[in-house]
């Protein structure tokens, strides 16, 4: 019989486990037909792998010498199979395939990398999970991931993806045209968190961690959100307009009909855009030129923005400082 991956497995679970029964209910497999499986494997690797006792089994010279091989082959082969499929789902053709979040970076990026190269094409894909996309660009579907993370946060999936801050907005304030604190005041008037405290709030979704960052800022201001309706950007900038809660937005925001945007006093939330992308993949000999589209486009939404009047994003983070690769 020829040693296979599935052997090397069965012996890695019979290790792990401390007992045949176990092993057996780990791997699916009614104890005799595993027991017969490790008798001809050992009889394969010519001697006995496992010395068995009342308190289970521990391996033997032999043993510990064919776990420590499997120990390092089976991830390697593991590691191939993903690579492999990874290179596979990438095709031949040059291109783009970006993942984000919501927001009006990512459009930027299609802009400019259309525009500097006519004829190459660019998909996208979005969600309101960072951590979907990330998944994505981990296992090879998406080449890029732009999204964004609050404060001082690892990006998801830190050990499989190369991560490169773009910029850090401060986070700000959508009032109503006519809200009290929108009146009367220049573009550049920040608004104290603790004025808020009779309001309710919206905001979009997202599985990191600015609820809570929100939360804790307000618990620091004094109060706690009375009411919070987590949406959809068009209804979170409907439900401002129309007055019924203040919501919050990146300093990126557009300018938009019946809202004015305020910064916070004090900075006390503070959102940072991040790229991605997987080391390993054939792309990333392109990333540096795509952080420079990213940050080019933030630059351009900045400007544009309604509360950009008189601000600067924070520069992003030096090469050295933000990488991060498995």
């Amino acid at each position: 019989m020829d040693l296979e991956l599935r052997h090397l497995k069965i012996v890695r679970a019979v290790a792990d486990a401390g007992s045949l029964t176990r092993a057996a209910t780990a791997l699916g497999l009614a104890q005799p037909a595993l027991s017969t499986q490790l008798k001809r494997i050992e009889r394969a690797l010519g001697g006995t792998l496992f010395v068995r006792g009342r308190e289970g089994v521990r391996p033997t010279a032999l043993g510990q010498l064919v776990l420590e091989r499997a120990r390092v082959l089976l991830p390697a082969v593991c590691e191939l199979q993903e690579e492999a499929q990874r290179f596979a789902r990438q095709g031949g053709a040059r291109g783009y395939r970006l993942g984000g979040t919501h927001g009006p970076l990512l459009g930027g990026l299609v802009d400019r990398l259309a525009h500097g190269e006519p004829g190459v094409p660019v998909t996208t894909y979005t969600s309101w999970s960072e951590k979907e996309v990330a998944g994505s660009v981990a296992d090879g579907r998406l080449d890029f991931a732009l999204v964004g993370v609050c404060g001082e946060s690892a990006p998801p999936e830190p050990g499989r993806l190369a991560w490169m801050e773009v910029a850090r907005d401060p986070v700000h304030v959508m009032l109503a045209e006519d809200h009290p604190l929108a009146l009367a005041r220049a573009p550049r008037d920040e608004v104290e968190l603790a004025e808020l405290a009779a309001e309710a709030w919206t905001d979009v979704p997202g599985d990191g961690c600015f609820g809570d960052c929100f939360a804790a800022a307000c618990v620091r201001a004094g109060f706690t959100p009375a009411c919070v309706y987590e949406t959809d950007t068009a209804s979170c900038v409907h439900l401002v307009q129309v007055g019924r809660a203040v919501g919050l937005c990146r300093a990126t925001f557009p300018v938009t009909p019946g809202v004015v945007t305020r910064p916070l006093a004090g900075t006390p939330l503070v959102w940072r855009h991040v790229l991605g992308w997987h080391p390993a993949a054939r792309v990333a000999a392109r990333a540096a030129d795509v952080l420079g589209h990213a940050r080019a486009a933030h630059a351009e939404a900045l400007a544009r923005s309604a509360g950009a009047s008189g601000l600067r994003a924070a520069a992003p983070a030096s090469a050295a400082a933000s990488a991060s690769a498995a």
